[in-house]
């Protein structure tokens, strides 16, 4: 996780294999840092490098969501180059976003880039 609280931006990145552990520890980094973060903050998340990823961490993706739009999330910018390892983001964002907040997937880099502007 890389953090730009000047720019009021949180950039994550998912590789490899991804366990129920990385999720749990996920949840633990984010919850120590959103405070240095003002509402209507943006998150860019990199899946380009993801292999896979354990069926339990959906509880957990579920609470990070549920966090981040309890701190005021505004965007979220998800670079995913193969939709098939879009691993329910796009359904778990409906239930936990809802409408406010602006969800956008890109398949470069470039193009989550260009979205942050």
């Amino acid at each position: 996780m890389e953090l730009h609280p000047e720019r009021n931006l949180v950039r994550t990145r998912l590789y490899g294999q991804i366990t129920t552990a990385h999720t749990a520890q996920a949840i633990v980094d984010l919850e120590g840092v959103l405070s240095q973060f003002r509402p209507g903050f943006t998150i860019l998340t990199d899946l380009s490098g993801l292999e896979s990823m354990e069926l339990d961490c959906a509880p957990h993706f579920s609470r990070i969501m549920d966090l981040c739009r309890d701190h005021g999330v505004g965007q979220v910018i998800r670079i995913i180059p193969d939709p098939t390892k879009d691993i329910g983001l796009n359904i778990l964002s409906i239930i936990h976003y809802g409408t406010g907040v602006q969800v956008i997937t890109c398949q470069t880099q470039a193009e989550g880039e260009k979205a942050l502007k």
